[in-house]
């Protein structure tokens, strides 16, 4: 029944009657502004010339927000804000902290420079098919993650990233590609129905889903429910979507098949979603359960790291052998999560943060070094070396970061990694780490010995169809997105005190959860 219009109802202990601050609207700012872009984008289908123009300045704000946010959440700490303005855990709650401002950030850079990209290597045809309104809706996919302050509000971002993703990895609808699209699809699908299998037990014990309540809860459930099951559903669902061994074939089976900008997207943004949400759950809502899990978690990691590099090194097509990177990339991560340290966890999101920018880096100089070579095999590729020594320039150095080779960002994501391994006496971890890197060092030097440093061969490039000139020059939409990449790459390895700094805090905030349980309820009490 209503109340009687005469009495004053005091609504103040089931909402928030206070003004929201101007700041706390960064939180689903970026949110808002992708699922806004991307229907405008579907209304204007037929007109595809605009939609480039629309969606690159539209990514360019996105990435400035989000830059704005992380500000934000750094100088003040976590943010929340609240749908519908009723007081957590009944409403939706976004909330930001160094973890997830940082990854929304990182990724808005790499879908900024994917547009970029986009512009010389998605046709019109492609452009009218939804490549831009597909491309913004995985961003809201991506971002929502990264910002949500609720576990079933991750799943529904998951599934919003998921759909967009299907669109992408079909679009031009060759064979190759839906052979690609059914593998991916398959697995994901079966994780995400483990996930949501997870989801539901998890209700039924805590009787909640905000991230922060289940945080405030578990100690005292701890003896009583069965939070280990539980953990490890979400540690089997997690692992599938981020391509962790032994569930990782689907990956390199699947993304060399798109566009390479497409290819390229994937590789920095979906794997990393995947690490986000298991560095979420288990480091900050379920952390004794994550120590009980720690030697099948290292154990993982382990073989995911050797699997991708031993894949890498057997591999000729260079957009399969970046897919194996990724994968030994993801065991690196999950290295970290095993450690459970603040470094060890640190390590693992400066990885990810490094990842998500030098993977799509990776991607798109596969996709020039095809165009200017004619064929993504090796055996094929020569000489690119003399015919662009700038282009060439950059991929070496993404090539020695990728090997975790001084002074680029990825030499300080394997140094944190192994400082924390020998630190918990895990010298075999250790070990794994350094070795992989070891191999993925051939891996890469044998690219640019057959790709780039051996003399072209002028008559099998001609019968590949690919330029004979002397020196074909790189596009601007194509070579911008490129340098910029690089340069974070090489900025962050020249001056990564702030990056570290970044990481090692937002891994104590995980571990010691006190101001983002404030920011959720300011009380201090759930």
């Amino acid at each position: 029944m209503s109340a009687p219009l005469d009495k004053i109802v005091d609504l103040s202990a089931a909402m928030l009657t206070a003004p929201v601050p101007p700041a706390h609207w960064l939180v689903i700012l970026p949110v808002a502004l992708c699922l806004v872009l991307g229907a405008a984008l579907m209304m204007l289908r037929g007109r595809a010339v605009l939609q480039a123009y629309i969606a690159v300045p539209g990514l360019a704000v996105l990435a400035v927000i989000d830059a704005a946010l992380l500000h934000e959440v750094w100088t003040e700490g976590p943010v929340t804000m609240v749908m519908g303005r009723w007081l957590p855990p009944f409403g939706i709650a976004f909330t930001a902290d160094l973890l997830g401002a940082s990854m929304a950030l990182a990724g808005a850079i790499a879908a900024f420079a994917g547009g970029l990209y986009a512009l010389s290597d998605v046709s019109p045809s492609g452009r009218r098919y939804g490549f831009f309104p597909f491309l913004l809706l995985l961003m809201a996919g991506v971002t929502g993650a990264f910002l949500t302050g609720d576990v079933f509000n991750l799943y529904v971002w998951f599934e919003v990233l998921l759909i967009s993703s299907f669109g992408l990895l079909i679009l031009g609808s060759e064979r190759e590609q839906i052979d690609g699209a059914l593998k991916y699809a398959v697995l994901n699908l079966i994780a995400t129905t483990l996930f949501l299998v997870a989801i539901g037990y998890l209700y039924a014990i805590f009787g909640t889903l905000n991230m922060a309540d289940i945080a405030t809860k578990a100690k005292a459930v701890r003896g009583s429910a069965p939070l280990m099951t539980l953990a490890s559903l979400f540690l089997i669902a997690f692992a599938m979507k981020a391509a962790a061994f032994p569930v990782n074939f689907w990956l390199p089976a699947s993304y060399h098949t798109p566009r390479i900008v497409v290819s390229a997207l994937f590789a920095g943004l979906l794997t990393k979603v995947g690490i986000y949400a298991l560095i979420r759950v288990l480091v900050m809502l379920l952390p004794v359960e994550r120590g009980n899990l720690s030697l099948l978690i290292a154990i993982v990691g382990a073989a995911t790291m050797i699997s991708g590099a031993l894949g890498a090194l057997a591999e000729s097509d260079v957009r399969r052998m970046f897919g194996y990177v990724v994968i030994s990339g993801i065991g690196n991560m999950l290295a970290g999560i095993a450690l459970g340290s603040v470094e060890g966890v640190g390590g693992s999101i400066f990885y990810a943060l490094h990842s998500i920018v030098l993977m799509t880096a990776l991607y798109m100089a596969a996709g020039q070094a095809a165009r200017l070579g004619g064929s993504f095999a090796l055996s094929d590729l020569s000489g690119l070396w003399r015919q662009n020594y700038l282009f060439a320039g950059l991929s070496l150095i993404l090539f020695l970061a990728a090997c975790g080779l001084p002074p680029f960002s990825g030499f300080w994501a394997k140094v944190i990694l192994v400082k924390a391994a020998l630190d918990s006496s895990a010298w075999w971890l250790a070990g794994t780490i350094l070795f992989t890197g070891f191999l993925t060092t051939i891996a890469f030097g044998r690219v640019f010995l057959f790709a780039y440093w051996r003399p072209a061969n002028i008559q099998m490039r001609t019968s590949l169809g690919a330029a004979a000139a002397p020196n074909p020059q790189v596009t601007w939409q194509a070579g911008l997105p490129l340098l910029l990449l690089t340069t974070l790459v090489v900025g962050f390895g020249l001056f990564p005190e702030a990056l570290l700094r970044l990481t090692q805090l937002a891994a104590a905030d995980l571990l010691d959860p006190t101001a983002y349980l404030h920011s959720v309820f300011p009380g201090g009490a759930s």
